[in-house]
């Protein structure tokens, strides 16, 4: 590594004429870099410039070695630039792990925002358990609910509303429910990963706990959607899964009047530096568009 940044003292004493020349661009001392050409000297077993009292000049070996330190100097600028323009202009490709539910969102969210970067690539990761962000090579990942511990970086993006659903046939065979407990234990859908859900009467402050304790269970969310369109039970679904099945009478909301935590919206990245334009940016997109949809909250979680 030292010997690299010789190199690129020798270049820029050769570009600016003097070593007091590159002294003075380079904010050291034209002692510190004599010291370092006659190092790269001393290494090489060759003089590399004829000095005298009124100029410098490149000896035939000098010349050629210039030659390679001024590429190597060129492509330090190179890769500089294009850390800047990483930073500040979206390009690429991001590695975006989100839920399934999310499948049909990532086109409206960040549509637009590709169209106007042709040169960003998007690379698309959809499950819904938690994916080693590093050993996959993810630059961004949606996460719902509570995170495990880790060194990642998590942003809030919002949180979304949650509501117990059943299809029109479940309701019409069991009735609606006046309370969470009201409905048998064998007719709640949940993933695998959810915990049992607090729930609070809005007008009286009481409280429910229900277990979890469900007879279908899944790890895939769309799957417990499409078991509670097919009137299989009762599901406790976000309102980014529910409200086009809503607005068409495919599923109903029971229960209207007890409350269940909102679910937190999470940006999370794997690294704790500055982030990247593609990174930045497509949490920016993904958070206002989290913002213009019912049932969510933007905002802190």
């Amino acid at each position: 590594m030292e010997n690299l940044r010789r190199m690129a003292l020798f270049a820029q004493v050769v570009r600016h004429g003097s070593m007091s020349a590159a002294a003075r661009a380079l904010g050291m001392s034209t002692s510190a870099i004599s010291q370092q050409v006659r190092a790269l000297e001393q290494e090489a077993g060759v003089a590399l410039l004829h000095r005298s009292t009124r100029q410098l000049s490149l000896t035939d070996v000098g010349g050629r070695y210039y030659a390679a330190c001024a590429r190597l100097l060129d492509a330090a600028g190179e890769a500089a630039a294009e850390l800047s323009a990483a930073r500040h202009a979206p390009s690429g490709e991001l590695r975006l792990s989100a839920p399934l539910g999310m499948a049909d969102h990532v086109g409206p969210a960040l549509g637009a925002w590709l169209r106007d970067h042709p040169q960003l690539r998007l690379h698309l990761h959809f499950e819904d358990g938690w994916t080693d962000l590093v050993q996959a090579r993810i630059d961004l990942a949606l996460r719902f609910g509570r995170l495990p511990d880790s060194d990642w970086m998590a942003q809030p993006l919002g949180t979304l509303q949650r509501w117990a659903c059943a299809a029109p046939d479940w309701l019409r065979r069991h009735g609606p429910p006046a309370d969470p407990l009201q409905v048998p234990a064998s007719e709640w859908l949940g993933l695998a990963q959810v915990p049992g859900l607090a729930w609070r009467h809005r007008a009286s402050g009481q409280e429910r706990q229900v277990p979890a304790h469900p007879r279908l269970v899944s790890h895939n969310q769309p799957a417990v959607r499409q078991l509670c369109v097919s009137g299989l039970g009762v599901a406790v679904l976000t309102s980014l899964d529910v409200m086009p099945l809503l607005a068409d009478g495919r599923l109903l909301r029971l229960l209207p009047d007890w409350d269940i935590p909102a679910l937190p919206v999470w940006a999370v990245t794997p690294h704790r530096q500055t982030q990247p334009a593609k990174v930045r940016q497509a949490i920016e997109r993904l958070g206002d568009y989290l913002a213009r949809l019912p049932g969510a909250v933007a905002g802190a979680a």
